[in-house]
């Protein structure tokens, strides 16, 4: 089975719904967290759907069609301006060590992106991974820890040397698509490879 690379911030509601349609690919999914903020600096990108109206407008209404299509829901959480994305990113790390990071990033997009799930604090992360199987006081006491902030640090320059600029990114071996909208290609990439 080939691999598919998906960098990915929860941040990203392109990033969510790339997520939900995973399980139609063949593909061995490998999890790259990082932290689209940094990335964006790192390689001079600016969010130009938060600073541009127009843009903004039109993304809501693309993110619509895009759950309807998909048959997902989508909601920006209510307290989106309170949940430290960062935090989020270290769980994730968190939970990887601990054991299955895919499963701890469905938990966590379903939670900031379909159930509203409570996600401003640490405690509050812990306990909705402790709930998808993982050790929550394990997970509590890692994920404000230093070394993990270091390690996102890392794979984020680490995703902007490799010319990673925005969230979803995907890699097929060196073969690199951003955007929800290029799965069909990723999808193309996959099979030709087998």
């Amino acid at each position: 089975m080939n691999s598919l690379e998906f960098y990915f911030d929860y941040r990203s509601p392109y990033s969510y719904l790339a997520f939900t349609q995973f399980a139609n690919l063949n593909a061995n999914l490998i999890m790259v967290p990082f932290d689209i903020l940094d990335v964006m600096k790192r390689v001079e990108n600016v969010p130009t759907s938060v600073i541009c109206g127009a843009k903004n407008r039109y993304v809501q209404k693309d993110l619509k069609r895009w759950a309807e299509l998909y048959g997902v829901q989508l909601n920006r959480h209510p307290k989106a301006n309170e949940i430290d994305a960062r935090r989020l990113l270290r769980a994730t790390l968190a939970a990887g060590q601990l054991g299955d990071m895919t499963s701890a990033a469905a938990a966590i997009f379903h939670a900031r992106w379909r159930d509203h799930a409570p996600l401003e604090t640490s405690e509050q992360i812990a306990a909705l991974l402790g709930q998808a199987g993982f050790d929550k006081a394990a997970l509590e006491s890692m994920i404000d820890d230093a070394a993990l902030d270091k390690a996102l640090d890392e794979l984020s320059a680490a995703a902007a040397a490799r010319g990673v600029f925005g969230a979803p990114t995907f890699f097929v071996g060196e073969d690199m698509y951003f955007g929800n909208d290029r799965l069909d290609f990723v999808r193309n990439r996959l099979e030709v490879q087998q």
